[in-house]
């Protein structure tokens, strides 16, 4: 009867799985628009996070390299313009580099639960740790956008599924670690930085999943905490 409860449980949640990898999938690489020749409001800002002269005036150059992280990222529309949804990600970028290897220096994720998957929305950064030893990470992270947001809160891993396919969609979803209902870590093929966001999974790249897989078990702790930007 538990077995049937928790695949129960797992059927119900599984419409706030389908929704973030379809995303996924259906998130094509941006093509190139025109260069727009406006200066944006981020302007200094995009500058010197792209290694550009910081002129605070866009050129065709400064549009080239704005539009290729765009490109790369996801962000649209990509035409080089230097605005608040571009600004938003080199900054979080920044946060997390600052980070470095103390990803728990603000001692929100439990010490005392022995080995523990921590995921940080506002820095939308994951990690796992031992106690206080941090065991892998930290790592960026892709979680869910406004109206979907990944829930907080302490939780356990409950089901894993290396080859967890949706049966309404046919879409797959690698190295599924559910934690509370139809929220889970799992792989995606986009950036980690790639908005608005998930419908409420944790997205990994591959590797990171792969690692989660290897490190995690069924009944290893899980806690988010945090507001991810634009929640």
């Amino acid at each position: 009867m538990g077995d049937i409860r928790r695949r129960g449980a797992v059927a119900l949640g599984i419409t706030g799985l389908v929704a973030p990898l379809m995303l996924a999938l259906g998130t094509a690489p941006a093509q190139a628009a025109s260069c727009t020749t406006q200066t944006g409001p981020y302007q200094k800002q995009v500058e010197k996070f792209l290694g550009r002269p910081v002129d605070g005036r866009q050129s065709t150059a400064d549009c080239k390299a704005i539009q290729a992280f765009q490109t790369k990222h996801g962000i649209t529309p990509n035409a080089g313009y230097a605005g608040s949804v571009t600004w938003g990600v080199m900054d979080l970028m920044n946060k997390q580099k600052a980070v470095g290897n103390k990803p728990n220096k603000d001692g929100k994720c439990p010490v005392n639960k022995g080995r523990i998957a921590c995921v940080n929305l506002t820095l939308q950064l994951s990690w796992i740790q031992d106690g206080s030893r941090l065991v892998y990470g930290p790592v960026p992270v892709r979680t869910g956008r406004d109206g979907y947001e990944t829930r907080t809160g302490l939780k356990k891993i409950y089901w894993r599924d290396i080859d967890h396919v949706s049966t309404i969609y046919n879409v797959p979803m690698p190295y599924s670690q559910f934690f509370d209902g139809g929220q889970a870590f799992h792989s995606v093929g986009l950036s980690m930085w790639n908005p608005p966001g998930s419908h409420g999974c944790v997205n990994m790249t591959t590797t990171t999943a792969k690692k989660y897989w290897s490190l995690l078990k069924n009944g290893d702790d899980v806690f988010v905490y945090g507001r991810k930007p634009g929640t």
